[in-house]
């Protein structure tokens, strides 16, 4: 039985959303504040957390920010404003997904089983690095470098450089990186693609590679190109 953590301030929207989590057959915790989400989630290993941005004594991105300190669980924002700013924050801040209220709580579980499968069909067995020219990639311990400095990126950054790094020279519609990392039953927007690329390419253009890049092949999507 899966564990999640629902961390909401609004306690109709949590007892709505853990009616559903309950029928979909997981074991739940809930949260109501921002300090209670990063206390439950050192006492239990999570399967997934869903998060919302407004919560009291510490918000969504601060709790998101302290739990990527020593976990990986797939984060799920929950934001009142939809706005490009929250996205973008949540993501950098090392969350996977993002729901914008209001939202159907069928949706909600829907991101969670598409999340969930992603990761029950990941090798967890088989060594996965990586390298390319000064470029590494580190799948197992989730870690970039290039040359000797390290990348500071959310997991779901390197998932999509892994991806790509992976796959040389293929081009990968937004499409095609929403059914691999996402699940094919995502609901959300595809831009969400290009706000993860944008703010990979920022974080990578830190140390100058002169011999590989992430490439937009416009009307297609994107690919990972190297002249070595």
């Amino acid at each position: 039985m899966p564990d999640i953590l629902i961390a909401d301030d609004n306690k109709q929207i949590v007892s709505i959303l853990e009616e559903y989590a309950v029928k979909e057959g997981f074991k739940v915790t809930t949260a109501y504040d921002g300090a209670e989400a990063i206390e439950k989630s050192l006492e239990t290993h999570f399967d997934i957390i869903l998060l919302d941005v407004m919560m009291p004594r510490k918000n969504g991105f601060e709790v998101c920010r302290e739990i990527r300190k020593n976990s990986t669980v797939p984060i799920i924002m929950i934001t009142a404003r939809g706005e490009d700013f929250d996205r973008i924050m949540g993501l950098d801040n090392g969350a996977d997904d993002y729901i914008v209220k209001p939202f159907s709580p069928a949706e909600a579980m829907a991101r969670i089983r598409a999340i969930l499968r992603r990761i029950a069909r990941e090798d967890t067995t088989s060594a996965r690095i990586i390298i390319i020219g000064d470029l590494t990639v580190n799948l197992d311990e989730y870690t970039t470098q290039i040359g000797n400095k390290k990348i500071t990126l959310t997991k779901k950054e390197v998932e999509i450089l892994w991806t790509l790094v992976n796959n040389r020279n293929k081009v990968f519609s937004r499409e095609n990186l929403i059914n691999s990392l996402w699940g094919y039953d995502y609901c959300g927007d595809t831009r969400t693609v290009d706000t993860h690329i944008k703010r990979l390419r920022i974080k990578l253009d830190e140390v100058p590679h002169s011999d590989w890049e992430i490439k937009t092949i416009w009307g297609v999507g994107y690919k990972f190109e190297a002249s070595i």
